[in-house]
């Protein structure tokens, strides 16, 4: 298991549309079966961003989970393989988000 840390996010809970790594992986996924996992897909563009940065890294497959999905709001069409939980597009709290 490893983390990394992204953000999208500028002012006010709105995507700046810019991707940003803040912390990267510390282990080597070439020819590993790799599962990212997200708390919420939206625009679709970290999603996006991740799996072709981490394609670049050669591993066997890469999977994506997420615990809320918003499909309504995509702006960019990413396959999401496990989703917890569809939802309408509208600003969601709880616990683990980013508020």
């Amino acid at each position: 298991m490893d983390f990394l840390i992204v953000t999208s996010y500028g002012s006010k809970a709105k995507t700046s549309g810019k991707v940003k790594m803040v912390t990267d992986l510390t282990e080597d996924i070439k020819g590993r079966d790799v599962l990212l996992v997200e708390d919420i897909v939206d625009s679709g563009l970290t999603v996006q961003y991740l799996v072709k940065a981490l394609s670049k890294r050669k591993p066997r497959s890469i999977k994506v989970c997420a615990l809320l999905s918003k499909p309504k709001r995509r702006h960019i069409a990413v396959k999401v393989d496990y989703v917890g939980f569809e939802i309408s597009n509208k600003y969601v709290v709880g616990y683990g988000l980013d508020y």
